[in-house]
């Protein structure tokens, strides 16, 4: 199950695209099934079945415009899990030193939703 969910960007370029970033409690969770409401100008994204895990954004005019042009949003989520995507325990100096660098793979997601107005 989705344990937060966290709006960090919006911004327009074809369509409207909203950055989130959602942070499950295992592993091996997928239950992750997006939607997006709007109620005036505030657009809320939740998961499905999910009360708990639910954030908003206050769109601007511009963004209003083209969500009601054209009824859909681009999500792009970024994925973590409480204790494995934290800080690193044994990191290089240098990272640029491709072999013996560390970095945690960070999983990413992209749908487009459609709105329910």
């Amino acid at each position: 199950m989705v344990k937060s969910m966290l709006i960090t960007k919006t911004s327009i370029r074809d369509r409207v695209i909203i950055d989130a970033e959602v942070q499950m409690n295992n592993p091996s969770d997928y239950d992750f099934s997006p939607r997006a409401d709007i109620e005036g100008n505030i657009l809320q994204l939740r998961n499905e079945g999910d009360i708990e895990a639910t954030t908003s954004v206050q769109l601007d005019d511009e963004q209003m415009i083209v969500i009601e042009r054209d009824r859909l949003v681009e999500l792009r989520v970024k994925f973590s899990v409480q204790g494995m995507h934290g800080q690193l325990t044994h990191k290089t100096k240098i990272t640029r030193d491709g072999p013996n660098s560390k970095k945690l793979a960070e999983p990413r997601w992209k749908t487009v939703l459609p709105i329910v107005m």
